[in-house]
């Protein structure tokens, strides 16, 4: 455990780049202990760095690495994740996939941080949009499913109905499908 990190070094560490990102301390993990209720902990043991969320007593995610920069990186893709989507609530634009701004924002804070772990988030969401293309129209196919249901069509009725008048976008491999 001599080449790793102790528990308040690594507070330090995260404590100083929360800054950067425009996130507070309340983003913080645990250290050494779970507070439970999804909030992350921070261990560090022989085997490595340990990034592990528990909710109900129960394990729901642990990443285990001897890589301060993976632990780092692992924790603020989540915190970015959070504050791109306040950030994304607070300018929305009508009848636009969320995700627009969002993955746009997420990316920009974490290049502030490190412009390797921004490269590999925008893989993980060009991979997200190749399997879920940006759909900038499912507001106005939500509208049209609830009107048809409040007709008194049954709801698999009522999105068969909604999709025929506007359509799903289709998954695109070039990533240039724009809703």
């Amino acid at each position: 455990m001599a080449d790793l990190l102790t528990l308040p070094e690594i507070e330090a560490a995260m404590r100083r780049l929360l800054p950067v990102v425009g996130a507070g301390e309340g983003l913080l993990p645990t250290f050494g202990r779970t507070e439970d209720f999804a909030r992350p902990h921070v261990e560090v043991d022989e085997a490595g760095y340990h990034w592990v969320v528990v909710e109900r007593g129960q394990e729901l995610e642990r990443f285990t690495t001897r890589s301060l920069d993976a632990l780092l990186e692992k924790h603020f893709a989540q915190i970015t994740f959070g504050v791109a989507a306040s950030y994304e609530r607070e300018h929305r634009v009508p009848m636009q996939d969320i995700r627009r701004i969002l993955f746009a924002r997420q990316v920009e804070l974490l290049a502030r941080l490190s412009p390797v772990w921004a490269a590999r988030e925008a893989a993980r969401h060009a991979e997200i949009l190749h399997q879920h293309p940006f759909d900038d129209r499912s507001d106005l196919r939500t509208r049209i499913t609830v009107r048809l249901r409040d007709q008194g069509l049954d709801a698999e009725a009522a999105w068969d109905n909604a999709c025929r008048l506007v359509p799903l976008p289709e998954s695109d491999v070039d990533g240039s499908n724009d809703g």
